[in-house]
C-alpha cells in the first residue's frame, strides 16, 4: 500500500474515532431547507406587504401591512442566520478534521519513528569528542586618545 493510501486510511479511522456526525443524516438538511424557505417567504411577504400598504387609504389596513412587513423582514433575517449556520457547518467540520490530520502528520514527522524520541530537542547522547571552534577574532578598539585627535590638512 502506498504511504498516501495508508495516511488516507488512518485519516478515515481518526474521523471515525472523533465521532463526527454524518452531515447527510437528515437534520442539517432540514434546517438548511427551513432557512431557505424562511428567506424566500420573508422576502415575498415583505414585497406583498409594501404593495398592500400602498394600494389602500384605510389606515388600519396600512398598519396591518406594516406589521406584516416587519414580521416578514424578521423571518428573512432569521432564515438567513439558519441558512448560514447550517451551510457553514459542513465546511468547518471538514476544516477542523483536516487541521487535526495535518497536526498529527506534523507530530509524526517530528518524532523519530524508531524510538519515539523528539527530534527537535537536544540530543540526549552528545558526541563524546565535540569539535571546538576557535573564538572569533575581533579587531582591537581604538583608544580614547586616538579617537579624540583631529588632523587638519596643512596649507
Amino acid at each position: 500500500m502506498t504511504p498516501t493510501g495508508a495516511r488516507a486510511d488512518r485519516f478515515v479511522r481518526e474521523l471515525a474515532d472523533l465521532e463526527i456526525p454524518d452531515p447527510a443524516a437528515g437534520r442539517p438538511k432540514t434546517w438548511l431547507r427551513l432557512g431557505t424557505v424562511l428567506m424566500l417567504l420573508g422576502a415575498a411577504l415583505a414585497v406583498s406587504a409594501y404593495f398592500l400598504s400602498h394600494t389602500t387609504r384605510d389606515p388600519l389596513v396600512q398598519r396591518d401591512a406594516i406589521t406584516l412587513g416587519l414580521a416578514a423582514v424578521t423571518a428573512a433575517v432569521v432564515g438567513s442566520a439558519i441558512f448560514l449556520r447550517y451551510s457553514l457547518t459542513g465546511f468547518l467540520r471538514f476544516w477542523m478534521a483536516r487541521q487535526s490530520h495535518d497536526i498529527a502528520l506534523l507530530a509524526d514527522r517530528l518524532l523519530d519513528p524508531d524510538t519515539g524520541r523528539d527530534l527537535t530537542g537536544p540530543d540526549p547522547d552528545p558526541d563524546p569528542d565535540p569539535v571546538t571552534l576557535p573564538a572569533p577574532q575581533t579587531a582591537p578598539r581604538p583608544t580614547t586618545a586616538a579617537r579624540d585627535t583631529v588632523t587638519t590638512p596643512h596649507h
